[in-house]
């Protein structure tokens, strides 16, 4: 194996730390004072994390993100899986227009349901629940497709050596199909993840209660409460946003290694 370019991995180091150069600067933001930051001088504290968390209820909001994002991965995920095996391995009236349909749903704006949405929901009494707020996001064509693509790689000899062991269909997929796929599995569910915890239009929508806020909506209204003289207190907003990177790097850290293999073998299959 050739050694590593010294040339080549700084640069690659130099361009890691510009593209990594704005989240940096907010993490470093957000332990100065706001005078310090508006006056050009360094003073570090802890006290904007304890404002956000103890003031400003962003633990609250936390707790909310991770309840709905989480309830949003899993079940959006598990729909996903069985979706896409379904279209993989079964033959059924309607299989090439309903995956038409599915695939579909990718050129159509979420904001086009986000109306209908709100009236299904307010019909049904969901709104400013927890269950108003997951229920419109568990379906995700993309995981759908992605996934179904991914399975039509595994060899169907697999699944017809454990239907002759008297398996059923579903022992099939959660004994053969997810083990085999837990790298694109595990994708998409970080993808699911990330996509519902930047969430913002639907829970600003569907709550109005603000022990409901996730953590995107409470980021928004602390936006706009100034200290004082119209001026914004960024160091404050910066320590909040922090907050909410936490568990997204979290999530990336624990599957970063199925992550990549999952991606390309899927695009490949």
């Amino acid at each position: 194996m050739k050694p590593d370019n010294p040339i080549l991995s700084s640069l690659a180091l130099v361009a890691g730390l510009l593209f990594l150069s704005p989240v940096l600067y907010s993490i470093w933001m957000s332990f100065q004072t706001s005078t310090a930051y508006y006056t050009g001088t360094v003073h570090f504290t802890l006290v904007n994390y304890e404002v956000a968390v103890g003031q400003y209820n962003f633990a609250r909001y936390l707790f909310n993100s991770i309840i709905v994002s989480g309830a949003v991965t899993v079940i959006g995920t598990a729909f996903a899986t069985m979706a896409a095996f379904a279209f993989a391995r079964f033959t059924f009236p309607g299989n090439n227009l309903l995956f038409a349909a599915t695939v579909a749903t990718l050129m159509i704006p979420s904001h086009i349901s986000l109306i209908p949405n709100y009236l299904t929901l307010a019909d049904a009494g969901l709104l400013d629940t927890y269950a108003g707020l997951i229920l419109p996001a568990i379906s995700n064509g993309f995981a759908a497709f992605f996934l179904r693509q991914y399975i039509r790689g595994i060899p169907r000899a697999l699944d017809e050596a454990a239907y002759m062991d008297g398996a059923s269909p579903m022992k099939v997929l959660w004994r053969v199909i997810v083990p085999i796929a837990k790298p694109a599995i595990l994708s998409m569910g970080l993808y699911i993840f990330i996509g519902e915890w930047n969430n913002y239009i639907w829970p600003l929508v569907a709550t109005s209660r603000e022990s409901l806020y996730t953590l995107q909506v409470g980021l928004a209204h602390l936006y706009r409460l100034n200290p004082g003289e119209g001026l914004i207190d960024w160091p404050l907003v910066m320590a909040a946003s922090t907050i909410s990177l936490l568990p997204v790097i979290l999530g990336f850290v624990l599957v970063e290694r199925h992550l990549i293999r999952g991606i390309t073998m899927g695009a490949v299959k």
